[in-house]
């Protein structure tokens, strides 16, 4: 299936590793070209250069007011055009309710929520029909994850942020959708289990809980996000995408 994708110009945040880097990979194995970011120059550099030519590395903080227009003007400069973002931020640092402190929700505030807002109204003042925002949410947009109180209270305000967004531009032929991850195996999932007492017996007894009965690759989320970002996905707008296992138990 041709997705369209060939010579579209991307920005995907927090991609050096993780799900922005798996969705990064795909839309460029598909023909896209894609400006990475991370906070690290030499990562970001790096992630840039084990995609290839099509990919070109800005080391950003999501948090920064400037990293939009820096972001943007690198697309346009770089690759001569910009068709859409995707907004994939690190996970604020996991706890309870009781173990958090203001700071911590401060910062993950400014990275994860008001950053990726900042990023996406800019993004919807270049984007021309046919463009796309989309936003590496979390299975906890539905439903909260023991132990990551802090991403539970900001991931569902960006999904009523994205839903709002997609109202307002889809007259104008733009596309906002988000993405809702379940347990990837990516560094950033293996790192929360080896959090436990037992890591092997968390993983285990995660799998049991997920109907496919394992995690998901970074490939499996990668190849569903850069079909979401594609022309192919020209009339999804406006909804929340799980891609989990069937581990949601909401229709």
């Amino acid at each position: 299936m041709d997705l369209g994708l060939k010579n579209r110009v991307y920005v995907v945040t927090g991609a050096t590793r993780g799900l922005g880097n798996a969705a990064a990979r795909e839309l460029v194995a598909d023909g896209a070209k894609v400006v990475i970011s991370g906070r690290d120059a030499k990562g970001a550099a790096d992630a840039a250069a084990e995609l290839g030519p099509n990919a070109i590395g800005v080391a950003v903080d999501n948090s920064d007011p400037r990293a939009p227009e820096r972001l943007i003007a690198t697309a346009r400069e770089h690759f001569g055009g910009f068709h859409g973002v995707l907004v994939s931020v690190g996970g604020p640092p996991p706890g309870f309710a009781a173990d958090t402190t203001d700071e911590q929700w401060q910062s993950a505030f400014e990275s994860v929520f008001l950053g990726a807002v900042r990023l996406a109204r800019a993004a919807a003042a270049e984007l021309e029909p046919g463009g796309v925002i989309g936003f590496v949410l979390s299975g906890s947009v539905h439903e909260p994850i023991p132990g990551l109180t802090i991403s539970n209270g900001l991931r569902p305000g960006l999904a009523g942020f994205a839903k709002s967004l997609a109202d307002e531009l889809g007259p104008r032929g733009v596309r906002v959708l988000g993405l809702l991850p379940g347990r990837i195996d990516t560094d950033r999932l293996r790192e929360l289990d080896a959090l436990s007492a037992d890591p092997e017996a968390t993983r285990a007894a995660n799998e049991s809980r997920i109907p496919l009965r394992r995690y998901g690759t970074p490939q499996e989320f990668g190849k569903v996000a850069a079909f979401l970002l594609s022309p192919a996905a020209s009339y999804l707008s406006g909804v929340m995408v799980p891609v989990d296992g069937g581990m949601r138990h909401g229709f």
